[in-house]
């Protein structure tokens, strides 16, 4: 009697029953994710207004409106923050961002630099201290771009 075709079988039944549990295992995760949901934050610090009007803010309101994340929040940091006041064109883009739902907030410290907390706030903008809830941010698992 030759036992390769036995052996070869088993073999065969393992590998299938590993496959199926490594699937399985990666469909959990998959669905722990998706229960989870997606958060998608924007660190905007740049001052050039062409990343502004063709990168930053572009691909943030488009995330938004386009439902790409489940949730989108713009955070003003540094540059930008000078570039938002200064600029009405910029200026009008995030106010349209804050009406279609994306979140705005500027950090404290580079405002009070600049000058520019009441400028910041007569907008609507959230200003406050940053480094910590940026922080919270990447350690619970949100996607962070940086323009």
């Amino acid at each position: 009697m030759n036992r390769t075709p036995r052996i070869s079988i088993a073999i065969i039944i393992l590998l299938t029953l590993a496959l199926g549990a490594a699937l399985s295992v990666r469909g959990a995760g998959a669905m722990e994710q998706d229960e989870a949901g997606t958060k998608l934050a924007v660190l905007w610090t740049s001052g050039d207004p062409e990343v502004a009007h063709r990168v930053g803010l572009m691909y943030t309101h488009a995330a938004q409106r386009q439902q790409w994340f489940d949730t989108t929040r713009l955070i003003i940091w540094g540059p930008s923050q000078k570039l938002v006041i200064a600029d009405k064109d910029v200026q009008a883009k995030v106010l349209q961002m804050m009406e279609d739902g994306v979140t705005v907030q500027a950090c404290v410290v580079c405002a009070t630099m600049y000058g520019l907390v009441d400028d910041l706030r007569a907008l609507g903008i959230e200003v406050k201290p940053m480094g910590l809830p940026l922080t919270d941010l990447i350690q619970s698992g949100w996607d962070v771009l940086t323009f």
